[in-house]
Protein backbone atom coordinates (compact mmCIF):
# COMPACT_ATOMS: atom_id res chain seq x y z
CA UNK A 1 0.00 0.00 0.00
CA UNK A 2 2.51 2.53 0.57
CA UNK A 3 4.52 1.98 -2.57
CA UNK A 4 3.21 5.43 -4.21
CA UNK A 5 4.35 7.71 -1.33
CA UNK A 6 7.74 5.40 -1.58
CA UNK A 7 8.05 6.34 -4.74
CA UNK A 8 7.56 9.79 -4.64
CA UNK A 9 10.17 9.37 -1.78
CA UNK A 10 13.27 7.97 -3.79
CA UNK A 11 12.65 10.28 -7.05
CA UNK A 12 12.41 12.94 -4.74
CA UNK A 13 16.00 12.02 -3.24
CA UNK A 14 17.00 11.13 -6.30
CA UNK A 15 16.43 14.45 -8.15
CA UNK A 16 17.84 15.89 -4.91
CA UNK A 17 21.42 14.24 -5.69
CA UNK A 18 21.33 14.40 -9.23
CA UNK A 19 20.53 18.69 -9.10
CA UNK A 20 23.84 18.40 -6.46
CA UNK A 21 25.74 16.53 -8.75
CA UNK A 22 24.69 18.26 -11.34
CA UNK A 23 25.50 21.74 -10.11
CA UNK A 24 28.72 20.64 -7.93
CA UNK A 25 30.15 19.50 -11.42
CA UNK A 26 29.05 22.37 -13.42
CA UNK A 27 30.57 24.92 -10.41
CA UNK A 28 34.08 23.19 -10.71
CA UNK A 29 33.94 22.65 -14.37
CA UNK A 30 33.67 26.64 -14.34
CA UNK A 31 36.32 27.28 -11.71
CA UNK A 32 38.81 24.91 -13.16
CA UNK A 33 38.59 26.19 -16.37
CA UNK A 34 37.68 22.30 -17.62
CA UNK A 35 37.42 22.18 -21.74
CA UNK A 36 36.31 19.20 -23.71
CA UNK A 37 39.70 16.91 -24.83
CA UNK A 38 39.39 14.41 -27.36
CA UNK A 39 40.36 11.18 -25.46
CA UNK A 40 38.79 11.90 -22.01
CA UNK A 41 35.92 12.90 -20.34
CA UNK A 42 35.10 16.09 -18.59
CA UNK A 43 34.61 13.91 -15.33
CA UNK A 44 37.87 12.57 -15.66
CA UNK A 45 39.53 16.24 -16.39
CA UNK A 46 37.78 17.23 -13.51
CA UNK A 47 38.60 14.63 -11.10
CA UNK A 48 42.70 14.79 -12.21
CA UNK A 49 42.60 18.61 -11.83
CA UNK A 50 40.60 18.17 -8.14
CA UNK A 51 42.47 14.92 -6.66
CA UNK A 52 45.55 14.64 -9.14
CA UNK A 53 46.37 11.03 -9.70
CA UNK A 54 46.03 9.89 -6.31
CA UNK A 55 43.78 6.62 -5.98
CA UNK A 56 40.43 8.92 -4.92
CA UNK A 57 40.92 9.63 -9.05
CA UNK A 58 40.92 5.80 -9.79
CA UNK A 59 38.00 5.73 -7.79
CA UNK A 60 35.94 8.05 -9.40
CA UNK A 61 36.94 6.80 -12.63
CA UNK A 62 35.86 3.65 -12.03
CA UNK A 63 32.68 4.08 -9.68
CA UNK A 64 31.81 5.93 -13.38
CA UNK A 65 32.71 3.02 -15.60
CA UNK A 66 30.19 0.51 -13.37
CA UNK A 67 27.68 3.65 -13.20
CA UNK A 68 27.23 2.98 -16.80
CA UNK A 69 27.65 -0.48 -16.95
CA UNK A 70 24.50 -0.65 -14.51
CA UNK A 71 22.49 2.02 -17.04
CA UNK A 72 23.44 -0.31 -20.16
CA UNK A 73 21.85 -3.34 -18.19
CA UNK A 74 18.51 -1.62 -17.76
CA UNK A 75 17.94 -1.60 -21.46
CA UNK A 76 18.52 -5.70 -21.27
CA UNK A 77 16.29 -5.10 -18.60
CA UNK A 78 13.53 -3.50 -20.02
CA UNK A 79 13.67 -3.21 -23.55
CA UNK A 80 12.99 -7.32 -24.01
CA UNK A 81 10.15 -6.54 -21.47
CA UNK A 82 8.82 -3.30 -23.02
CA UNK A 83 9.29 -5.52 -26.69
CA UNK A 84 6.94 -8.52 -25.37
CA UNK A 85 4.16 -6.01 -24.56
CA UNK A 86 4.29 -4.73 -28.51
CA UNK A 87 4.80 -8.56 -29.61
CA UNK A 88 1.55 -9.21 -27.40
CA UNK A 89 -0.25 -6.69 -28.99
CA UNK A 90 0.86 -7.94 -32.35
CA UNK A 91 3.00 -4.63 -33.59
CA UNK A 92 6.30 -7.06 -32.84
CA UNK A 93 7.23 -10.96 -34.42
CA UNK A 94 4.85 -12.97 -31.71
CA UNK A 95 9.23 -14.41 -31.19
CA UNK A 96 9.29 -11.71 -29.00
CA UNK A 97 6.95 -12.08 -26.68
CA UNK A 98 7.92 -15.76 -25.64
CA UNK A 99 10.05 -16.55 -21.81
CA UNK A 100 12.98 -18.63 -22.73
CA UNK A 101 14.41 -21.47 -20.75
CA UNK A 102 16.12 -18.96 -17.97
CA UNK A 103 12.72 -16.93 -17.51
CA UNK A 104 14.10 -13.93 -19.71
CA UNK A 105 12.98 -12.69 -23.08
CA UNK A 106 15.80 -14.14 -24.73
CA UNK A 107 14.81 -13.15 -28.02
CA UNK A 108 14.17 -9.31 -27.11
CA UNK A 109 18.10 -9.53 -25.22
CA UNK A 110 19.09 -11.11 -28.79
CA UNK A 111 17.46 -8.84 -30.89
CA UNK A 112 19.05 -5.93 -28.71
CA UNK A 113 23.06 -7.04 -28.61
CA UNK A 114 22.99 -7.50 -32.54
CA UNK A 115 21.21 -3.98 -32.84
CA UNK A 116 24.24 -2.45 -30.35
CA UNK A 117 26.58 -4.52 -32.62
CA UNK A 118 25.74 -3.14 -35.52
CA UNK A 119 25.63 0.35 -33.84
CA UNK A 120 28.81 -0.03 -32.85
CA UNK A 121 30.53 -1.26 -36.36
CA UNK A 122 28.30 1.39 -38.25
CA UNK A 123 29.48 4.43 -36.10
CA UNK A 124 32.78 2.97 -35.17
CA UNK A 125 32.49 2.88 -31.93
CA UNK A 126 32.59 6.70 -31.24
CA UNK A 127 30.57 8.01 -28.76
CA UNK A 128 29.96 11.34 -29.84
CA UNK A 129 28.36 10.00 -33.16
CA UNK A 130 26.13 7.75 -30.80
CA UNK A 131 25.28 10.39 -27.89
CA UNK A 132 22.52 12.63 -30.69
CA UNK A 133 20.69 8.99 -31.14
CA UNK A 134 20.48 8.49 -27.48
CA UNK A 135 19.24 11.84 -26.64
CA UNK A 136 16.89 12.44 -29.06
CA UNK A 137 15.37 9.01 -28.61
CA UNK A 138 15.16 10.14 -24.97
CA UNK A 139 13.92 13.53 -24.49
CA UNK A 140 11.42 12.41 -27.26
CA UNK A 141 10.48 9.64 -24.94
CA UNK A 142 10.01 11.89 -22.32
CA UNK A 143 8.03 14.87 -24.46
CA UNK A 144 5.77 11.99 -25.28
CA UNK A 145 5.15 10.40 -21.86
CA UNK A 146 4.55 14.07 -20.65
CA UNK A 147 2.25 15.24 -23.00
CA UNK A 148 0.58 12.12 -22.11
CA UNK A 149 -0.02 12.64 -18.45
CA UNK A 150 -1.25 15.99 -19.65
CA UNK A 151 -4.27 14.30 -21.53
CA UNK A 152 -4.26 11.96 -19.12
CA UNK A 153 -5.06 14.66 -16.19
CA UNK A 154 -7.29 16.84 -18.51
CA UNK A 155 -9.81 13.83 -19.69
CA UNK A 156 -9.73 12.39 -15.44
CA UNK A 157 -9.54 15.48 -13.72
CA UNK A 158 -8.77 13.74 -10.73
CA UNK A 159 -8.46 15.27 -7.01
CA UNK A 160 -5.13 18.09 -7.41
CA UNK A 161 -5.21 17.47 -11.46
CA UNK A 162 -4.54 20.85 -11.89
CA UNK A 163 -1.34 21.12 -10.32
CA UNK A 164 -0.72 17.80 -11.21
CA UNK A 165 -1.30 18.91 -15.36
CA UNK A 166 1.02 22.25 -14.92
CA UNK A 167 4.23 20.70 -13.86
CA UNK A 168 3.53 17.66 -16.71
CA UNK A 169 2.91 20.28 -19.22
CA UNK A 170 6.01 22.61 -17.79
CA UNK A 171 8.59 19.03 -18.09
CA UNK A 172 6.73 18.59 -21.37
CA UNK A 173 7.65 21.92 -22.89
CA UNK A 174 11.48 21.68 -21.42
CA UNK A 175 11.63 18.41 -22.88
CA UNK A 176 10.20 19.59 -26.28
CA UNK A 177 12.73 22.44 -26.28
CA UNK A 178 16.12 20.57 -25.60
CA UNK A 179 14.71 17.94 -28.67
CA UNK A 180 14.24 20.70 -30.99
CA UNK A 181 17.68 22.17 -30.31
CA UNK A 182 19.29 19.03 -30.30
CA UNK A 183 17.93 18.09 -33.23
CA UNK A 184 18.29 20.92 -34.96
CA UNK A 185 21.89 21.37 -34.02
CA UNK A 186 22.91 17.67 -34.34
CA UNK A 187 21.31 17.43 -37.58
CA UNK A 188 23.79 16.19 -39.76
CA UNK A 189 25.77 14.62 -36.93
CA UNK A 190 22.76 11.68 -37.03
CA UNK A 191 20.53 13.26 -35.35
CA UNK A 192 18.83 12.94 -39.41
CA UNK A 193 18.66 9.29 -39.08
CA UNK A 194 16.89 9.11 -35.96
CA UNK A 195 14.12 11.14 -37.28
CA UNK A 196 14.32 9.29 -40.33
CA UNK A 197 14.04 5.58 -38.45
CA UNK A 198 11.02 6.92 -35.90
CA UNK A 199 8.42 7.26 -38.80
CA UNK A 200 10.18 4.14 -40.69
CA UNK A 201 9.25 1.84 -37.04
CA UNK A 202 5.85 3.37 -36.68
CA UNK A 203 5.06 2.09 -40.29
CA UNK A 204 6.68 -1.14 -39.87
CA UNK A 205 4.63 -1.64 -36.78
CA UNK A 206 1.20 -1.13 -38.54
CA UNK A 207 2.06 -3.39 -41.56
CA UNK A 208 3.26 -5.98 -38.72
CA UNK A 209 -0.11 -5.91 -37.03
CA UNK A 210 -2.08 -5.68 -40.35
CA UNK A 211 -0.39 -8.96 -41.26
CA UNK A 212 -1.02 -10.43 -38.23
CA UNK A 213 -5.05 -9.22 -38.28
CA UNK A 214 -5.34 -10.95 -41.67
CA UNK A 215 -3.60 -14.40 -40.60
CA UNK A 216 -6.20 -14.04 -38.07
CA UNK A 217 -9.02 -13.28 -40.05
CA UNK A 218 -8.41 -16.29 -42.64
CA UNK A 219 -7.83 -18.57 -39.94
CA UNK A 220 -10.38 -18.11 -38.33
CA UNK A 221 -13.42 -20.34 -37.85
CA UNK A 222 -16.14 -18.04 -37.48
CA UNK A 223 -18.95 -18.39 -39.96
CA UNK A 224 -17.85 -22.16 -40.42
CA UNK A 225 -19.40 -25.18 -39.67
CA UNK A 226 -18.03 -28.33 -37.85
CA UNK A 227 -17.84 -31.12 -40.06
CA UNK A 228 -17.31 -34.86 -39.87
CA UNK A 229 -13.31 -35.55 -41.79
CA UNK A 230 -13.97 -37.52 -44.45
CA UNK A 231 -11.08 -39.88 -45.31
CA UNK A 232 -10.44 -40.07 -48.98
CA UNK A 233 -7.28 -41.43 -51.06
CA UNK A 234 -5.08 -39.23 -51.13
CA UNK A 235 -3.01 -38.69 -54.60
CA UNK A 236 0.65 -39.19 -53.96
CA UNK A 237 3.99 -38.69 -55.75
CA UNK A 238 7.16 -39.85 -55.09
CA UNK A 239 10.28 -38.36 -57.15
CA UNK A 240 13.58 -40.52 -57.01
CA UNK A 241 16.48 -40.40 -58.38
CA UNK A 242 17.39 -44.25 -58.41
CA UNK A 243 16.80 -47.64 -56.22
CA UNK A 244 18.05 -47.72 -52.54
CA UNK A 245 16.49 -49.00 -49.19
CA UNK A 246 15.48 -45.20 -48.41
CA UNK A 247 12.99 -45.65 -51.72
CA UNK A 248 11.65 -49.39 -50.55
CA UNK A 249 11.03 -48.16 -47.36
CA UNK A 250 9.65 -44.85 -48.57
CA UNK A 251 7.40 -47.17 -51.30
CA UNK A 252 6.40 -48.85 -47.70
CA UNK A 253 4.84 -46.04 -46.49
CA UNK A 254 3.01 -44.72 -49.80
CA UNK A 255 1.44 -48.19 -50.06
CA UNK A 256 0.26 -47.49 -46.36
CA UNK A 257 -1.66 -44.24 -46.93
CA UNK A 258 -2.84 -44.71 -50.43
CA UNK A 259 -3.45 -46.79 -53.49
CA UNK A 260 -3.56 -44.22 -55.99
CA UNK A 261 0.70 -43.70 -55.94
CA UNK A 262 3.22 -42.20 -58.94
CA UNK A 263 6.61 -42.54 -59.06
CA UNK A 264 8.40 -40.24 -61.59
CA UNK A 265 12.08 -39.76 -62.55
CA UNK A 266 13.62 -37.27 -64.16
CA UNK A 267 15.29 -38.14 -67.60
CA UNK A 268 18.85 -36.84 -67.54
CA UNK A 269 20.83 -39.88 -69.21
CA UNK A 270 19.14 -42.07 -71.37
CA UNK A 271 21.12 -45.06 -70.33
CA UNK A 272 20.53 -44.44 -66.44
CA UNK A 273 16.96 -44.01 -67.48
CA UNK A 274 16.56 -46.97 -69.54
CA UNK A 275 18.79 -49.40 -66.14
CA UNK A 276 15.92 -47.76 -63.97
CA UNK A 277 13.12 -48.74 -66.17
CA UNK A 278 14.47 -52.49 -65.45
CA UNK A 279 15.10 -51.88 -61.65
CA UNK A 280 11.51 -50.37 -61.31
CA UNK A 281 9.55 -53.35 -63.08
CA UNK A 282 11.53 -55.40 -60.42
CA UNK A 283 10.87 -53.99 -56.80
CA UNK A 284 7.47 -52.07 -57.72
CA UNK A 285 5.83 -53.83 -61.00
CA UNK A 286 2.45 -52.04 -59.54
CA UNK A 287 3.26 -48.68 -59.27
CA UNK A 288 3.40 -46.45 -62.42
CA UNK A 289 6.64 -44.68 -63.04
CA UNK A 290 6.45 -41.89 -65.01
CA UNK A 291 9.78 -40.41 -66.92
CA UNK A 292 9.70 -36.91 -66.98
CA UNK A 293 11.70 -35.02 -70.13
CA UNK A 294 14.22 -32.43 -69.32
CA UNK A 295 15.86 -31.13 -71.89
CA UNK A 296 18.04 -28.58 -70.06
CA UNK A 297 18.64 -30.92 -67.27
CA UNK A 298 16.76 -29.37 -64.65
CA UNK A 299 15.40 -31.29 -61.76
CA UNK A 300 13.40 -29.22 -60.02
CA UNK A 301 10.81 -27.28 -63.35
CA UNK A 302 9.73 -30.66 -64.69
CA UNK A 303 8.92 -31.79 -61.12
CA UNK A 304 6.77 -29.10 -60.18
CA UNK A 305 4.82 -28.79 -63.36
CA UNK A 306 4.27 -33.24 -62.72
CA UNK A 307 3.14 -32.23 -59.64
CA UNK A 308 0.75 -29.53 -60.54
CA UNK A 309 -0.50 -31.87 -63.74
CA UNK A 310 -0.81 -34.40 -60.84
CA UNK A 311 -2.96 -31.75 -58.63
CA UNK A 312 -5.23 -30.39 -61.28
CA UNK A 313 -6.91 -34.24 -61.63
CA UNK A 314 -7.94 -34.04 -58.11
CA UNK A 315 -10.94 -32.25 -56.78
CA UNK A 316 -9.49 -30.31 -54.33
CA UNK A 317 -6.09 -30.36 -56.21
CA UNK A 318 -4.37 -31.80 -53.17
CA UNK A 319 -1.42 -33.64 -53.73
CA UNK A 320 0.86 -35.98 -50.82
CA UNK A 321 4.71 -35.72 -52.05
CA UNK A 322 6.60 -38.07 -50.43
CA UNK A 323 10.38 -37.40 -50.80
CA UNK A 324 12.65 -40.61 -49.73
CA UNK A 325 15.80 -39.48 -48.15
CA UNK A 326 18.96 -40.99 -46.33
CA UNK A 327 20.46 -39.37 -43.68
CA UNK A 328 24.29 -40.04 -42.73
CA UNK A 329 25.44 -41.13 -39.24
CA UNK A 330 27.32 -37.97 -39.06
CA UNK A 331 26.02 -34.89 -39.69
CA UNK A 332 29.17 -33.31 -41.68
CA UNK A 333 28.57 -36.26 -44.02
CA UNK A 334 25.42 -35.27 -45.55
CA UNK A 335 27.92 -32.34 -47.16
CA UNK A 336 28.95 -34.96 -49.41
CA UNK A 337 25.51 -35.66 -50.86
CA UNK A 338 23.68 -33.59 -53.06
CA UNK A 339 20.16 -31.69 -51.30
CA UNK A 340 18.05 -32.13 -53.81
CA UNK A 341 15.40 -32.97 -51.46
CA UNK A 342 16.21 -29.84 -49.72
CA UNK A 343 15.67 -28.06 -52.74
CA UNK A 344 12.01 -29.98 -53.54
CA UNK A 345 11.27 -28.88 -50.11
CA UNK A 346 12.01 -25.07 -50.81
CA UNK A 347 10.37 -25.41 -53.67
CA UNK A 348 7.15 -26.48 -53.15
CA UNK A 349 7.11 -24.38 -49.75
CA UNK A 350 4.64 -21.93 -51.27
CA UNK A 351 2.37 -24.62 -53.62
CA UNK A 352 -1.06 -24.51 -52.34
CA UNK A 353 -2.49 -27.54 -51.29
CA UNK A 354 0.74 -29.83 -51.53
CA UNK A 355 1.20 -31.99 -48.66
CA UNK A 356 5.35 -32.27 -48.30
CA UNK A 357 6.33 -35.76 -46.81
CA UNK A 358 9.69 -36.61 -46.06
CA UNK A 359 10.56 -39.90 -45.20
CA UNK A 360 14.57 -40.89 -43.84
CA UNK A 361 16.56 -43.49 -43.89
CA UNK A 362 19.15 -43.38 -41.33
CA UNK A 363 22.14 -44.89 -42.29
CA UNK A 364 24.11 -46.58 -39.63
CA UNK A 365 27.61 -47.01 -39.81
CA UNK A 366 29.04 -43.93 -42.68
Amino acid sequence: DPKQRNAKTTMAWMSLILGAFFIGITLLSHYYGIVPKEGETAVSLLAHSVFGSNWFYYFIQISTALILVLAANTSYADFPRLASLLAKDRFLPIQLASLGDRLVFSNGIIGLSITAMILIVLFKAETHHLIPLYAIGVFLSFTLSQAGMVMHHYKLRESGWRKSLFFNLLGAIATLLVLTVISSTKFMGGAWMVLLIIPVIVFTFNGIFNHYLKVNNELSLIGENPEHIRTEGAKVVMPISGIHKGVVNALRYARSISTDIQACYVDLDIEATEKMRLEWKKWAPDISLVILNSPYRSVIGPLLQFIDDVGATSKDGRVTVLIPEFVTAKWWHQFLHNQTAFLIRAALMFKRNKVVTSVRYHLQST
